[in-house]
């Protein structure tokens, strides 16, 4: 495919969040042509009755039911639905050479029993998983651009391995130089993050002056986060503690991580160990020594915001990452894999600035 050829995309389950969010930065990505939208609920029905945000821009496009849609004429196929939909899917779309992004966890985990134990069903397609890569394109970049399928890094994922890459790259070179047991998570989302649904606990009565954590008996997005760890540290004994948190806002994710060294005198300069490692990454700012990223800063964009602390030079670290969870945590970071799989600039159709206020 040439650049000058427009990239035919299709969408399957595009009325939720993560699904609009996809058609509204695809509507004006200039390497990108929207060919099905499907929807199972709201087939026959245009795409701006439903969102009228998109009046303009897709008056002539409606949903279509999944078995009318043909997908096959599509080059790349995005799946924003329940775990499950893609690998039921992918055999038939791969053998017509369509390429696959499951923003769900179809295709995260490598380990097809631990898929089940975390999402209670069995993976129909395990073959698949090891050709499978990992949407995450700061960190897997190489792989992504030969990929057929990529299986997109969840939410909270992206904010803590972005956060901690220099350390578990810097680990891998220097074994021994942090404590890879005690890393502590404390992660926040905006009440999006929950999905489009009907559920009482998410209503504004219930979320709106209120604040509280959830998932300490365990949380799906664990096992993801400690496979990648582990991959870049390149120490499968790493295990970490991960906090997920519900804030009272509609997007946003900020986590708070924590990790230690295993000698307090240790002279590292670790602000310039972030600067460096991502010095060359357009989506990954590093900010300012001292200074304490906010949600707000990435509303709406693509960008993940860092800082990195060491408070009173002493043995912790605490790294400071913010980001869109609809966006950066879901569906810019896939259009950006997307460029990357059909060789394209990784900036094409994301790169616009933060929404303040």
């Amino acid at each position: 495919m040439t650049h000058s050829e427009k990239i035919k995309v299709g969408i399957v389950g595009a009325t939720g969040y993560t699904g609009v969010e996809l058609l509204r930065i695809l509507v004006k990505h200039p390497q990108a042509e929207l060919c099905v939208i499907t929807s199972r609920s709201d087939a026959g029905k245009p795409v701006t009755e439903m969102f009228a945000s998109l009046r303009g821009y897709l008056d002539d496009l409606r949903f279509a039911s999944p078995q009318e849609a043909d997908l096959k004429k599509c080059d790349v196929v995005f799946f924003a639905t329940p775990h499950g939909i893609a690998m039921s899917m992918a055999r038939e779309l791969l053998k017509a050479g369509v390429k696959i992004i499951d923003l769900a966890a179809d295709f995260r985990l490598k380990d097809q029993d631990e898929f089940t134990r975390w999402y209670k069903i069995k993976h129909a397609c395990p073959d698949l998983l090891a050709e499978a890569v990992y949407g995450q394109p700061e960190t897997m970049r190489e792989k992504l651009k030969s990929a057929r399928i990529a299986g997109m890094a969840g939410c909270y994922p992206t904010s803590i391995e972005l956060g901690l890459l220099p350390l578990m790259e810097y680990e891998r070179e220097h074994p021994g130089t942090f404590d890879l047991q005690t890393i502590i998570a404390d992660s926040k989302s905006g009440i999006s993050g929950s999905g489009k649904k009907s559920d009482v606990s998410l209503i504004t009565a219930e979320m709106a002056d209120n604040f509280h954590a959830y998932g300490l008996k365990g949380h799906r997005h664990q096992p993801e986060i400690v496979q990648q760890l582990r991959l870049l540290s390149g120490n499968d004994a790493l295990d970490m503690t991960f906090v997920p948190h519900l804030l009272p806002t509609i997007r946003g994710i900020h986590s708070t991580i924590y990790v230690r060294l295993k000698d307090a005198a240790n002279p590292l300069d670790f602000q310039k160990l972030y600067d460096d490692r991502f010095a060359d990454e357009y989506f990954v700012d590093v900010m300012p020594a001292g200074s304490h990223p906010e949600t707000r800063s990435v509303r709406g964009s693509n960008f993940l915001r860092l800082a990195v602390h060491r408070p009173g030079g002493k043995d912790l670290i605490v790294v400071l990452a913010v980001e869109d969870n609809l966006v950066k945590g879901a569906a810019g970071q896939a259009v950006q894999t997307m460029n990357i799989m059909f060789g394209l600039d990784e900036k094409s159709g994301l790169d616009w600035p933060a929404l303040i206020p």
